[in-house]
């Protein structure tokens, strides 16, 4: 069955997903992260015999649990990335719990993930920015595209998709990324404990620190630096920086108020739920 690593864009679900593939899929050698073990739902792969019209949003809405099916038909225990909000399309969901063993959700301060945003999509300004992260019926993704990961996500708005996964009440944790800068190894614990229970599997000690290690910020800008990253959003011929500003992203120093005052308002409800207010 799947375990979901759930988040809106530019909310950590890499780095997690890094820390994963290396506590999960590697031994000595360090992670490539261009060759991830852990990859992304949904993928054009993943229809492929299933519908010849993935690129249709009620076909792809129709077909998604069919194509989870598939994948658990190997009886294994699969980790995917992704930045779809957990969805009804009619009489369609994104997932269920016939599919689904947990969810690992991690969400971050929409003060900060707007900062990020606006440098992933090359957005010319923070207004524009912010209609992105309140649109409720925003996707994301290209039709007809190559790109075998390229395909419609849905992903709503910021507060829509942090409240939507919470409706899956089966094994959700959720992972705030301020708590990974300020105590990464207490928060990747919370993750390696509640994978222990969940799969029965005692993990090594050892092993979690060198994972840790390996997906540090600075050592996954590293490696982008040095190799590029395949998801990384280009503009032209320009590659932006996937691994910009990590740590440094701070909106206090970054936004002006006019724009902090508007997330505030809007996410007010799901922002004190989550003590950034």
């Amino acid at each position: 069955m799947i375990i979901w690593l759930a988040s809106y864009p530019k909310s950590g679900n890499t780095w997690v997903r890094v820390f994963l593939n290396s506590l999960f899929y590697t031994d000595n050698n360090d992670t490539d992260i261009n060759n991830l073990s852990i990859g992304q739902f949904p993928n054009r792969k993943h229809f492929e015999d299933i519908t010849d019209n993935i690129d249709d949003i009620d076909e792809f809405s129709k077909n998604c649990i069919n194509a989870q099916l598939r994948l658990n038909l190997s009886n294994e225990t699969k980790f995917f990335k992704t930045h779809h909000a957990y969805w009804q399309n009619g009489e369609y969901r994104f997932t269920d719990i016939q599919t689904t063993l947990g969810v690992i959700y991690i969400v971050r301060d929409p003060r900060n993930v707007i900062t990020s945003i606006k440098n992933h999509f090359n957005f010319d300004n923070y207004n524009e920015t912010l209609n992105f992260l309140t649109d409720e019926k925003k996707v994301i993704g290209v039709k007809n595209s190559k790109k075998q990961m390229d395909l419609p996500h849905i992903i709503s708005s910021w507060k829509n998709h942090f409240n939507s996964w919470k409706k899956m009440k089966k094994n959700y944790l959720l992972i705030k990324y301020e708590n990974l800068i300020d105590n990464p190894e207490i928060e990747f614990q919370k993750i390696t404990d509640y994978l222990e229970k969940l799969l029965n599997k005692k993990l090594n000690k050892n092993k979690i620190l060198d994972a840790i290690e390996k997906s540090s910020f600075d050592n996954l800008k590293q490696k982008e630096e040095l190799n590029g990253f395949i998801e990384a959003a280009k503009s032209s011929d320009y590659a932006t920086p996937f691994f910009n500003m990590g740590p440094n992203n701070d909106w206090k120093k970054l936004l002006n108020k006019n724009i902090s005052d508007k997330i505030e308002i809007e996410f007010k409800t799901e922002m004190s739920e989550l003590n950034y207010l």
